[in-house]
C-alpha cells in the first residue's frame, strides 16, 4: 500500500507541474493576444487615416507580441489552438494585410508573419472589409483614383478564398468568411458602379452645359 501510495503522489506532482505550466502559459497567452488585437485595431486606424509610418511602428510591436505568444505556448499545442490566439493571429493578418494594400507595398506571406494559414487567410478576408471601407471614403470625397485598383484587390482575395475547398475544421471556418467576402464585394461592385455612372453623367452633363450659348 505504501508503495501504490508513493506512486499515486508521484502522479499526482507530476500532473499538477503539466497543470500549471499550461495554465500559467494560458494566462499569458491571454494578455498578449488581447495586445495583439488592440495594436492590430490600432495600426488599422492609423492606415485609414493615412499614418503609414505609425501603423508600421505598431505593427512591429505586434510582430514582437507574437513572436513571444509563440514561445510560451507552441511547446503547448492545447493552448495555442484553443482559439483565442489564432483569434488574435487572424488580427494581426488582418492588419498587415490591410497596410499593404493601402500604401501599395508587397503582401507578407503567412511564413513572413509566422500566422498558419487558416488564421491568415481568415484575417485576409476581413481586409477585404477595410478595402470596402477605403473605397467608399474614396468616393465620398469624389477621389476615383484607386477605387477599381482595390475593387480588383478585393475580388483577387476572393478568388483565393474560394479555392480552398476543405472542411471547416481545417480552415478555421473559412467558408463562413469566404461568404461574407463574396457579399461585401458584390455590395462593393454595386456602389463603385453606380458612383461612376454618377460621375459619367454628371461630366456629360457640365460638357453639354459649357456648350450652350
Amino acid at each position: 500500500m505504501t508503495e501504490l501510495k508513493d506512486r499515486l503522489t508521484a502522479i499526482a506532482d507530476t500532473s499538477r507541474a503539466s497543470f500549471l505550466a499550461t495554465h500559467e502559459a494560458r494566462e499569458v497567452a491571454l494578455k498578449l493576444s488581447r495586445e495583439i488585437i488592440r495594436n492590430s485595431a490600432n495600426s488599422i486606424r492609423a492606415t485609414h487615416r493615412g499614418e503609414f509610418a505609425q501603423a508600421r511602428a505598431m505593427l512591429a510591436e505586434v510582430g514582437n507580441i507574437a513572436a513571444e505568444v509563440h514561445a510560451k505556448v507552441d511547446p503547448l499545442p492545447r493552448v495555442f489552438y484553443a482559439g483565442f490566439v489564432e483569434d488574435a493571429l487572424k488580427e494581426y493578418a488582418e492588419a498587415r494585410a490591410t497596410l499593404a494594400f493601402a500604401e501599395g507595398s508587397e503582401l507578407p506571406s503567412p511564413e513572413d508573419i509566422g500566422v498558419e494559414a487558416g488564421p491568415y487567410l481568415n484575417g485576409l478576408a476581413e481586409a477585404a472589409g477595410e478595402l470596402r471601407r477605403f473605397i467608399l471614403d474614396s468616393l465620398r470625397k469624389d477621389d476615383f483614383s484607386r477605387c477599381e485598383e482595390l475593387l480588383d484587390t478585393m475580388d483577387e482575395i476572393y478568388t483565393i478564398l474560394v479555392s480552398m475547398d476543405f472542411p471547416e475544421g481545417v480552415t478555421n471556418g473559412l467558408r463562413r468568411t469566404t461568404d461574407q467576402t463574396r457579399g461585401i464585394l458584390e455590395r462593393t461592385r454595386g456602389d463603385l458602379t453606380m458612383a461612376l455612372r454618377q460621375q459619367r453623367l454628371e461630366s456629360k452633363l457640365a460638357e453639354f452645359q459649357g456648350k450652350v450659348p
